[in-house]
């Protein structure tokens, strides 16, 4: 059998194949709302049962780390009613949904949070144009934030979610923590790699404790910044280590404040160099995504030892049936 078309246990949960279906914002939500547009998109998705896990786009802990105007909300109580619609849609189909829960930071807008946005340190963010800068976060900022993540992963597992993902990529908040470019902190959470992620760590403890120790959980990590002084592979692999202790059931990994991509780099699946480094170390499955639009080159990841999970994101946005023949293609 083709490795793509193995199953996997996650946690408490057992995946059909190694297919997932990553984080894709869609911007279809209203006011934080699920509407009857966006379940009509993950239907669309799920429909051919073939994909072996989807990770809904990502959902703000907090109106202050809100990112974009239609963003998914997992703030409140009140999002409840939707967020059940959505993973009673899903599950109808027999796929497994994890929910992706996110504080935006530096990258937020205040037009948009009615909030000034909120940073590890007072320092622009890479891809801001404005010019205005963040407030560095006090210790009371920071206990509202593991307490929000920890609240939003509950109301995850409520509305029926399998399982939680933390968003730590793209240059959003816990980015901002774990790349030294965005965190001049001189405290405990900043300088070295264990000050860096202290937060995720806490913000792990904390969601363990609200959801209990069965429930599935992973964090996607901002593994490559693409800048002078950002993060490096050798902490990529050891901060890896360092959540499989704290209690992650999988890693995920991609981009890190420069978005998704990785400049000067097309190959399909374009951060397997870190996939492969972090999966020699852990001993919980790797998620890796960039690039991957064919599977035969999702099964070659796989059968080199890259990565445990493949995320395949814009060819599966493209093709809803990308799983299915993919599948069939490599029998």
């Amino acid at each position: 059998m083709a490795m793509l078309s193995s199953s996997l246990v996650l946690g408490s949960i057992q995946l059909k194949n190694r297919i997932v279906m990553p984080p894709m914002a869609t911007s279809k939500a209203e006011e934080g709302k699920i509407t009857a547009d966006l379940i009509q998109y993950y239907k669309e998705k799920s429909a051919d049962e073939a994909i072996g896990l989807i990770i809904a786009e990502h959902s703000y802990v907090s109106m202050e780390g809100k990112a974009s105007a239609n963003q998914v909300s997992l703030a409140v109580d009140a999002d409840m009613e939707g967020l059940k619609a959505l993973t009673n849609a899903i599950h109808a189909h027999h796929t497994p949904v994890f929910a992706q829960i996110n504080h935006a930071g530096s990258a937020a807008k205040a037009e948009i949070t009615g909030f000034p946005p909120l940073a590890p340190s007072a320092v622009k963010h890479p891809r801001a144009k404005a010019e205005e800068l963040p407030q560095a976060m006090n210790t009371e900022d920071l206990e509202k934030v593991i307490s929000d993540f920890a609240l939003a992963a509950g109301r995850a597992k409520e509305a029926g979610f399998d399982g939680v993902e933390i968003h730590s990529a793209h240059g959003y908040l816990l980015n901002q923590f774990y790349s030294p470019i965005t965190n001049q902190r001189t405290d405990q959470y900043g300088g070295s790699l264990a000050n860096r992620i202290r937060l995720h760590i806490q913000i792990i403890e904390r969601i363990r404790q609200t959801v209990g120790g069965d429930y599935p959980l992973t964090l996607r990590l901002g593994v490559y910044d693409g800048l002078e002084n950002g993060s490096t592979m050798d902490e990529a692999v050891q901060a890896c280590v360092m959540f499989e202790k704290a209690g992650l059931d999988f890693i995920d990994l991609s981009g890190g404040l420069n978005g998704y991509l990785r400049p000067g780099h097309s190959e399909q699946g374009y951060f397997q160099d870190f996939s492969e480094a972090v999966k020699q170390q852990v001993k919980m499955p790797v998620l890796l995504t960039g690039g991957i639009t064919e599977a035969q080159a999702a099964e070659a990841l796989l059968q080199a030892q890259k990565a445990d999970l493949i995320g395949i994101g814009r060819a599966i946005l493209k093709d809803s049936k990308w799983a299915e023949k993919a599948l069939n293609t490599i029998k």
